[in-house]
């Protein structure tokens, strides 16, 4: 049979450009279907009205939505549509897919995070699986990674650094704010280990991308010079693979053991169809179990490759919140004044002393703390001060006076939680058949709910992230740990294992029942670890793309 491509990618983020980029530039012939459009650095900016008010890089919630099934404490499930309550878990539909729009911090997984069931046992409630592959299977590929999206760092020694087969990331640390060295002097005074957070932005003209521009716009924007390390930029530009755009898959077709045909809309939905010797799929956790769950047969009657109904099962987010605490400048000297307000350069500082602790006799997997400055854009900034002090909503000119001192007299220093998000039977991704998007597909519906032992581990961790803000002076200090999951932090519902009765994948992430069907956006994962995702994504499609080159 002649196919029109050797390998048809769907989807372009984390999980599909390591592939594009490969197998296209070891001369294999290459699709890549992208639901949204391609744009480039010209065609970005910091407007912040469009990323606020408008979803400029996702979809509208009436064409595209999800539904929400919500687990609530007593356990009876609400229904939400995402449409009426506003409520999105579109991550950037666009070329590059939410790597685009990722804040960029770096932190490898740890070796005991694949082995979590091993290390600290089962936990009532939670399905907890070690992975099916080692950190050592993976170390080589986080590297590879560095060098390739490009990571600008500084390792030092603490007590939970991973192993590496390099001494120091290819670029250098980002310039950093002075406020820095107030934390790290309030880290010394506690005892707690100061780390410079890793990055994928380059700090110098390097990989024929320019450096970055410190407009502290990372999280939520696309980058406008090339420097932060999004699929687009760092690979699929840079790669022969054909690229579609607002190509839509809504289907895939098989016989009993092979992928034959994926089927997608363009923007004028007209429908195409494409074959290829290998399917991949990348269009992010939540989609990619529903395209294969709408994918059905007569060879697959619960959906593509789900006859063992685990296609969807064991979604996990990442657990944790976050917290924040202000710094007046009536409190303190002149030149400490100046140092809080210098601009662009960035709060690069992360902790890690918890990543495993003790508590009552009882060993626990802990997390990541990673601090920064409050978001740059203004309209987020000036929403917080809708309310005075005694919690009574003001206009005018006592709002205005109000926005303004506090924009130009004190500062917002904030911290992010990240902690496992335990997989568990209540928490999965299926399809809601009444609900149809505006391409007739029903669309995907997300089972909520979050193991308490997630809180206990975050609130653990909020605590430490508050002794420092005390330590350093801050003021107005609070924090929120929950179960609400972070929209742009999923992963699972295809989980790789070796026993095909649990598990979607085999480890090298192709379809236990399926010949030609690899995943490898982060729906492969059947634990998170206590970092974000993307690092650990582009460092397993990179894994899988050496597979294919032998496999094609």
């Amino acid at each position: 049979m002649k196919y029109d491509y050797d390998i048809c990618i769907v989807g372009s983020g984390a999980g599909g450009s390591p592939i594009a980029y490969e197998l296209s530039n070891a001369g294999y012939k290459v699709a890549v279907l992208e639901k949204g459009k391609n744009l480039r650095e010209e065609d970005v900016s910091k407007d912040e009205l469009a990323v606020s008010r408008r979803g400029l890089y996702t979809p509208d919630l009436k064409d595209e939505r999800h539904i929400i099934n919500n687990r609530e404490e007593n356990g009876t499930v609400t229904r939400y549509d995402g449409h009426e309550y506003s409520w999105s878990f579109w991550n950037g539909s666009m070329l590059g897919g939410s790597s685009n729009l990722m804040s960029g911090y770096f932190h490898r997984m740890k070796p005991n995070d694949f082995k979590l069931k091993s290390v600290f046992g089962e936990i009532k409630g939670a399905n907890i699986v070690d992975w099916c592959i080692s950190y050592e299977d993976l170390e080589p590929y986080y590297e590879k990674v560095e060098r390739v999206i490009g990571v600008s760092g500084e390792v030092v020694k603490h007590s939970f650094l991973e192993p590496r087969s390099t001494r120091n990331f290819p670029y250098p640390k980002l310039e950093e704010n002075a406020v820095t060295k107030w934390f790290d002097k309030a880290c010394e005074s506690l005892e707690f280990e100061s780390i410079p957070t890793p990055r994928a932005i380059l700090s110098r003209d390097a990989l024929d991308r320019n450096t970055c521009s410190y407009s502290d716009f990372c999280g939520s924007y696309a980058c406008a010079t090339g420097a932060k390390g999004s699929g687009r930029a760092a690979l699929l530009q840079k790669c022969n693979a054909e690229i579609i755009t607002e190509a839509f898959v809504y289907k895939l077709d098989s016989d009993a053991e092979k992928i034959t045909k994926v089927h997608y809309y363009d923007k004028d939905l007209n429908s195409h169809v494409i074959t290829a010797k290998i399917f991949v799929l990348a269009a992010q956790a939540i989609e990619t179990s529903r395209l294969l769950l709408n994918s059905k047969n007569e060879y697959f009657p619960n959906g593509m490759a789900n006859n063992n109904g685990e296609v969807g099962k064991n979604l996990i987010f990442s657990a944790g919140g976050s917290g924040e605490g202000r710094f007046h400048f009536k409190d303190l000297d002149a030149l400490k004044q100046k140092e809080l307000m210098q601009t662009g350069l960035f709060f690069n500082r992360s902790l890690q002393d918890w990543y495993e602790f003790k508590d009552d006799g009882i060993n626990y997997k802990g997390g990541t703390i990673d601090f920064l400055f409050e978001h740059a854009n203004v309209i987020s900034r000036a929403s917080r001060e809708f309310y005075n002090n005694d919690g009574k909503l003001i206009w005018g000119e006592e709002l205005q006076n109000r926005i303004h001192k506090q924009l130009t007299s004190s500062r917002v220093l904030t911290f992010e939680v990240f902690n496992d998000w335990l997989p568990t039977d209540e928490c999965f991704v299926s399809v809601d058949e009444k609900t149809k998007d505006k391409f007739g597909v029903p669309v995907g519906a997300i089972n909520l709910w979050g193991h308490p032992h997630d809180v206990k581990v975050g609130e653990h961790l909020a605590k430490k992230a508050v002794e420092v803000l005390e330590e350093m002076g801050a003021k107005e200090i609070s924090y929120n740990i929950s179960a609400a999951p972070p929209p742009n932090l999923v992963a699972g519902g295809c989980r790789f294992g070796e026993d095909a009765k649990s598990s979607v994948l085999d480890k090298n992430c192709k379809a236990h029942e399926l010949r030609n069907l690899y995943v490898t956006d982060a729906s492969f994962m059947p634990t998170g670890g206590s970092v974000p995702y993307t690092w650990t994504i582009y460092a397993n499609a990179l894994r899988v793309a050496d597979i294919l080159k032998k496999t094609v």
